[in-house]
């Protein structure tokens, strides 16, 4: 059922026309001065800055009128039939859907901007360095060594890449224009053509036997998936066990990986090397076991790195399509967390 305001037909969570007019401005106070003027030319009202930390001040609580906040993380008192609408500044929405219940009614939008073509070109930039020997000649250069090494080429090997969407279609898309055959695997099984990018896209729920089939014959494993209830340790020992030799390169969600089981297949030899760009706990404490992996390399949740520019061309795509009563594409199904 749409909740209330929502334009009926046009999904849940879609904000109805007068509503949205009479909505105010709220944005988080780490945004920039000149991001949020493009907010507010967007949005054709002065906006009203969240307090630090996000609070929300006693004058703002007590008004009247439905709300609009663009930030990162929704305050506790906002969390109520007034929310109309929340522009996350991240692509990943899992925290804020973790934080609490989500508003009846509220809709969910995301910033994704170029994100996808930066997460892109980092995997292919590992995926190039490691084929080139990169890491081993950066080692042999600080102990001052001479000798050759042999490389390969990516043209015709093998990436399996978990998710399916904008991102994993993006790194999917770049590393197949190298010649690298790209396996897609997405939680059900899709009918028809696979989504650009993609060679083929398999289901993990419907073909476990093809999955584990793809993941031996791999030669990187690329995670790109959301958290959600389903995703929480998708990448455990089974998983893990069926690998022969890939690099594992992680750009997803830190939780959806078990680190135990990690660790047991680089120990192994099950998984060549590691790439992560996210952790189940961000920042990595100096003393945290993650640091003492064998062949893994740490980036600091920087692959996908968020810039104005993209907040303010999706806010302004989603503010596109609420006008007109569309459901944004940026929108998030709140229940499945994505």
């Amino acid at each position: 059922m749409p909740g209330p305001g929502a334009v009926p037909g046009e999904g849940p969570g879609v904000p109805a026309p007068e509503l949205l007019a009479r909505a105010r401005l709220l944005v988080a106070p780490g945004l920039s001065a000149s991001l949020v003027r493009e907010l507010e030319r967007i949005a054709g009202r002065g906006a009203k800055q969240l307090g630090a930390g996000g609070a929300a001040d006693g004058p703002l609580l007590t008004a009247d009128g439905p709300l609009l906040c663009v930030g990162a993380v929704l305050p506790d008192a906002l969390r109520n039939e007034r929310l109309l609408w929340f522009h996350s500044v991240n692509a990943g929405t899992d925290p804020l859907l973790a934080a609490g219940p989500w508003p009846a009614g509220a809709l969910l939008t995301r910033t994704v901007g170029r994100m996808g073509e930066r997460i892109a070109q980092y995997v292919l930039g590992w995926v190039l360095a490691e084929c080139q020997a990169v890491p081993e000649y950066v080692a042999q250069h600080a102990r001052a060594e001479w000798r050759r090494l042999p490389t390969e080429l990516v043209a015709g090997q093998t990436a399996l890449v978990y998710g399916t969407g904008r991102i994993g279609g993006a790194v999917a898309g770049l590393l197949r224009s190298c010649g690298v055959r790209t396996m897609g695997v997405g939680r059900t099984a899709r009918t028809g053509a696979a989504p650009a990018g993609f060679d083929r896209v398999i289901g993990a729920e419907a073909d476990p036997d093809a999955e584990a089939e793809e993941l031996a014959g791999a030669r990187w494993v690329v995670a790109a998936l959301p958290l959600t209830g389903a995703t929480e340790g998708f990448f455990g020992a089974g998983r893990f066990a069926a690998m022969r030799g890939a690099t594992f390169v992680n750009v997803g969600r830190g939780a959806t990986v078990d680190p135990v089981a990690l660790e047991g297949a680089l120990r192994g030899g099950g998984v060549r090397r590691a790439v992560l760009d996210v952790l189940p706990e961000e920042p990595a404490a100096p003393g945290a076991p993650v640091w003492r992996l064998p062949r893994t390399v740490i980036t600091s949740h920087s692959a996908g790195i968020t810039a104005d520019e993209d907040v303010a061309q999706d806010f302004a795509a989603c503010w596109e399509a609420v006008a007109a009563g569309r459901r944004p594409e940026l929108a998030v199904d709140t229940g499945r967390g994505y």
